[in-house]
């Protein structure tokens, strides 16, 4: 029912519309959060079907392969389309073709330094690409310095990244708490498009507030993760591993 009200709007939305856009985006995240492999990868002809916003549908398919990358670095079955380098790649590819029509698209060059950083829940990362990473995502900082989303991949940058290749777990855990700060300040928009990211910003930060040793914060974290998006399989478990001891 979801997807055909997706498809619905997707035929009748004016171009400067994001009533579809919103839905499309609310199906990729809901099968992310509940590891639904296969239903991400059937999504893919449904974003690349759409007629309206040639930028943002490249877009949401970056975000789309940028999902599967994520789930199929952590081994979820069902990933199809390659293993998370080569997902990653798509949604490098996918983004190469969004900032193409708008250079100065804040949101896509955070979420290609994103797709750069995917793999590494798999144990996978080539070093040059830290390089990469930093460079959108200082250029996306330039744009747009208090975007939620280029705030949460800037932190997760210093989160991921080896302290070889500029990341700091302690400048990341200031800099998730600015982003978590950001999604609360954009949750009064309602309607905004991109609008995802505020459930991993929580789960990133409870993360690092773990790695501090703070498990009373990181739990509080959890509980907003989980207030936002019910579903967030991650936060569930992480959340059992809390309240477990």
């Amino acid at each position: 029912m979801v997807l055909a009200a997706a498809l619905g709007a997707l035929a009748l939305a004016a171009p400067a519309g994001d009533v579809a856009w919103r839905d499309i985006e609310s199906r990729i995240q809901y099968d992310y959060y509940t590891e639904d492999a296969r239903a991400l990868a059937t999504l893919e002809d449904t974003v690349a079907g759409a007629d309206s916003h040639e930028l943002l549908r490249n877009y949401y398919l970056g975000l789309l392969a940028y999902r599967r990358a994520l789930l199929a670095s952590q081994g979820v079955a069902g990933a199809g389309g390659g293993n998370a380098g080569q997902l990653a790649g798509h949604c490098v590819a996918h983004l190469d073709a969004a900032l193409a029509g708008k250079d100065d698209f804040a949101e896509a060059l955070a979420l290609r330094a994103a797709c750069v950083l995917a793999p590494l829940a798999s144990g996978a990362y080539a070093p040059l690409a830290a390089h990469h990473v930093h460079k959108d995502i200082s250029r996306a900082l330039q744009l747009a310095p208090g975007n939620p989303r280029v705030l949460l991949i800037d932190a997760i940058s210093d989160y991921q990244l080896p302290p070889s290749s500029g990341g700091n777990k302690e400048r990341a855990l200031t800099k998730l708490r600015q982003a978590a700060a950001a999604f609360e300040t954009e949750r009064r928009d309602s309607g905004q498009v991109p609008g995802w990211g505020a459930a991993e910003a929580s789960v990133f930060l409870a993360r690092d507030l773990l790695d501090h040793g703070d498990a009373v914060a990181a739990r509080d974290a959890l509980e907003r993760a989980l207030v936002t998006a019910p579903q967030f399989a991650q936060a569930r478990r992480l959340m059992g591993k809390i309240t477990s001891g």
